[in-house]
């Protein structure tokens, strides 16, 4: 599947400006999260960019090469702006196609899947005769995802894991429409760090300087703790010793500082489709609360708590704890679940009219959470020592979820990405970590 992926605006074109943003880096930070995506996660895609920097470029120029590329999808990233009150999400196809036409097909899949994930208002699947639209020869959407000048949806664009999840869920619908297969790795995965900026530019110049000698690169944006950074990814393997072969070349480039991490871990379940619920705790609480407070300076402090409960119960409490900034919007509680109900998890929760469960403090809701983990990782009892919390533990079907994405459908409903936007989130989480971690190392060489 060959796309092509069209961040809008651009150069001397800035596009809508409100809250402190601007339009063209916002859509260029999506879609480079969508590439990064599309490009370690999936086989058999091609993707090209109308651009990758802050350039300016017509309109005619990009459809131009979208139509000689013989591009199978276009795909067009904006937000919107109007008068500071309209908010939500909405897309466009070309006015002069049918409902019943393809293009309108994958229309209403993308924006399905957008939906699940953005937290916006629905402005519905429209029509329009953009440039954009019209002159590609393929089948093409432009998406509007949020005002930034509406206070309200500016909040959620200047969040970079929100414009992660936006990607994530720009790549699910381009998955369900054009039938995408996800890369197969077992065991343990070796990537090639080849650096890390927080300025994109600088980034771009090291993607610029390894490709001009032969070597793809591409760029991952992460936010770390109360910073944006730009990560430049030279390759991925399933062996060892061909990411050193690798990293070898990449130092003979000029990149001598190039590294090699890893992803995944001997607590994997394959069989059950990826990481396992049960397991070891590898964050500390101090990075895991340190992640979120890079996002939320307001959250509480749970990381000890995920800690000590995750080991006690060999539950993986560093996923949990990605699970409970999902279910909570970073501790945020912006949808059914409110901030004194101490509910982590979501449990019982189903809507406006049902906010699920109290608890009557914080670690009483972690215990839940764990306890509720628990009872869909494993069959054997729950151990004794702390008094059972979760209200909903003889509910729960024992043992039907022994890996994280064997929630979907169970813990979120229809949540059929529930599990692997958990992991999405524990990885950033992961890698943000490892930076971190990094720059303490440097200041003590200092």
């Amino acid at each position: 599947m060959k796309l092509y992926l069209d961040p809008g605006h651009g150069g001397t074109d800035p596009g809508g400006q409100g809250n402190g943003l601007i339009e063209k880096d916002i859509v260029l930070d999506i879609a480079q999260r969508v590439l990064s995506i599309l490009t370690v996660d999936y086989e058999e895609v091609e993707v090209r960019m109308s651009r990758t920097s802050d350039i300016s470029k017509s309109l005619n120029q990009r459809t131009n090469e979208a139509n000689s590329w013989g591009a199978d999808y276009y795909l067009s990233i904006h937000c919107n702006a109007f008068n500071g009150s309209a908010r939500g999400y909405e897309d466009y196809i070309y006015s002069g196609l049918s409902d019943s036409s393809t293009t309108s097909h994958y229309r209403n899949i993308m924006h399905e899947e957008i939906m699940d994930m953005n937290q916006l208002p629905d402005r519905d699947r429209n029509k329009a005769n953009f440039h954009v639209l019209r002159e590609t020869a393929m089948s093409a959407l432009l998406t509007e995802n949020g005002f930034i000048d509406n206070d309200q949806d500016a909040r959620l664009i200047s969040d970079p894991p929100w414009r992660q999840r936006v990607a994530k869920a720009h790549v699910n619908g381009l998955e369900r429409a054009f039938g995408l297969k996800r890369k197969q790795i077992s065991g343990t995965l070796y990537k090639i760090i080849a650096g890390s900026f927080q300025s994109r530019e600088n980034a771009e110049k090291r993607v610029a300087e390894l490709e001009s000698q032969g070597i793809e690169a591409f760029i991952i944006p992460f936010s770390a703790p109360n910073a944006q950074w730009f990560r430049v990814q030279a390759g991925a393997f399933a062996s060892r010793e061909n990411a050193e072969m690798h990293l070898e070349q990449v130092r003979n480039a000029g990149v001598e500082d190039a590294f090699i991490i890893t992803e995944g871990s001997d607590t994997d379940n394959e069989e059950s489709g990826g990481y396992s619920i049960a397991g070891k705790t590898y964050l500390s609480p101090e990075l895991m609360d340190q992640y979120v407070k890079g996002i939320n300076s307001g959250a509480p402090e749970l990381g000890h708590y995920y800690l000590e409960l995750g080991e006690y119960y060999g539950i993986r409490g560093d996923i949990a704890f990605a699970q409970a900034m999902h279910e909570t919007d970073f501790f945020q509680f912006t949808a059914t679940v409110q901030p004194e109900q101490n509910n982590f998890a979501g449990i019982g929760a189903t809507g406006p009219d049902n906010h699920g469960a109290n608890f009557d403090s914080p670690w009483e809701g972690v215990l839940a959470h764990i306890q509720h983990l628990y009872a869909y990782a494993v069959t054997a009892p729950l151990p004794e020592g702390y008094p059972r919390t979760d209200p909903r533990f003889d509910l729960v079907e024992r043992g039907s979820a022994p890996a994280w994405v064997d929630l979907n459908g169970k813990w979120a409903v229809p949540g059929d990405q529930y599990g692997q936007s958990i992991l999405d989130l524990y990885g950033r989480m992961i890698g943000e970590s490892i930076s971190t971690l990094q720059q303490i190392e440097e200041n003590i060489g200092e």
